[in-house]
């Protein structure tokens, strides 16, 4: 629950039916991209490319989780970089990003596996669990991984120190704004 997309107004997440049907609708759409992550035969997790942008800007956002009895085997990074290098190729994407919260020690784990580039801190970005929180944002484009996200993370060539975050911006995530 404290990963939890909400809606301001509204207790807790709607309704998981009501979910799947939304991101269902959005896909017809074009306007996001759904994959179920699957792992020895069993489904155990989500990956979304949302906020998918054509044109000049060309772009959209990772989201995911893994279920925590599934996490730390190595999946979700993998998840993501196939993710990220489908949009790269089946979509012409040039430009993912993913903003993670400061606390989501887990998620700034995957982000420095894949060696994504940090950008700043989005103050009071996402509505998770009942309130505004502030996330990192974290982004690769097409030119910074020639060949691919997920051979960069196969060879063990990506640089983590890329999604190194800044003292001031560790300790602006730490101070609430009035």
């Amino acid at each position: 629950q404290k990963w939890e997309a909400t809606v301001p107004g509204f207790e807790g997440p709607p309704p998981s039916s009501e979910m799947i049907r939304n991101v269902l609708r959005l896909a017809r759409k074009d306007q996001v991209a759904p994959f179920v992550v699957e792992y020895r035969g069993q489904i155990v997790g989500q990956v979304t490319l949302s906020g998918l942008s054509f044109g000049s800007l060309a772009s959209g956002a990772v989201g995911y989780w893994v279920s925590e009895a599934f996490a730390g085997k190595g999946i979700t990074p993998l998840a993501v970089a196939l993710v990220v290098d489908w949009a790269f190729t089946n979509l012409g994407i040039h430009r993912v990003e993913v903003c993670i919260r400061p606390e989501n020690e887990a998620s700034l784990r995957i982000v420095r596996k894949l060696g994504m580039r940090y950008e700043g801190l989005r103050r009071r970005y996402i509505h998770i669990d009942g309130d505004w929180r502030d996330h990192f944002c974290f982004a690769v484009t097409i030119d910074e991984v020639l060949g691919g996200l997920l051979a960069r993370l196969v060879r063990g060539t990506a640089d983590p120190r890329l999604a190194d975050i800044p003292e001031a911006d560790l300790v602006a995530a730490r101070t609430p704004i009035r």
